[in-house]
């Protein structure tokens, strides 16, 4: 995405996250150095590094804030990181610490990468603990044919073919004994989902982690 290390992508997104929580405040070094768990030396040398560079303004003595293209720069990176938890929890079914695992990839996801993952999601807008996962230059595609996509996400009235199911044994045994397995035909309605023609009640957090093929037989 840039040419920024990723020691400087976690600073740039721990201010970013203060700035959200406090819009018209400034972040004092030490209360950064604190949030990066480094000295204030090296907060400052940061703060002044990414100064240069056009992404933070730093006022001696008061504390600094993102310039719109570093707050443009996070945002970006805050965005990756929403969407990668979602993925991680509802589609994968990842059981370790989904936050780490996120953190770890967000730096190293293409701008591709990255709208693939939005594509197959279904645009979410809200991350796992219902905060607003930033919107940045986005392109939405409304034919969905031939997508792989969460039944959550799948379009109204348009068949689509089971293709994975990311559930542990019992729950995929919940699913068998509504009949709904791998290759089942799957129309989702207003208030309904049907499976092969009958009409069957699975909740929003499972619908999240059958992956189907939009208009795929």
């Amino acid at each position: 995405m840039s040419d920024l290390s990723e020691f400087e992508e976690m600073y740039l997104k721990r201010m970013f996250e203060f700035q959200n929580s406090e819009p018209g405040a400034m972040l004092k070094t030490t209360e950064l150095a604190t949030i990066m768990s480094v000295s204030p030396a090296s907060a400052t040398e940061m703060i002044q590094r990414l100064a240069s560079r056009d992404m933070v303004t730093h006022i001696p003595y008061r504390g600094c804030r993102l310039t719109p293209s570093g707050f443009h720069i996070a945002a970006s990176i805050k965005r990756r990181e929403g969407l990668l938890e979602i993925l991680l929890a509802d589609v994968i079914g990842y059981t370790g610490d989904v936050s780490e695992a996120a953190c770890k990839m967000e730096h190293d996801m293409t701008p591709e990468l990255e709208a693939a993952i939005d594509r197959m999601l279904g645009y979410p807008d809200r991350n796992l603990a219902g905060k607003k996962i930033p919107v940045i230059k986005r392109s939405i595609e409304l034919d969905h044919s031939n997508l792989l996509l969460p039944i959550s996400s799948a379009p109204l009235g348009v068949e689509s073919t089971v293709e994975a199911i990311a559930l542990d044994s019992t729950d995929k045994m919940t699913l068998e004994g509504i009949g709904l397995n791998i290759g089942s035909v799957i129309v989702k309605g207003e208030s309904e989902i049907f499976c092969d023609g009958s009409s069957i009640e699975i909740s929003e957090k499972l619908s999240r982690k059958i992956l189907v093929r939009v208009g795929g037989q």
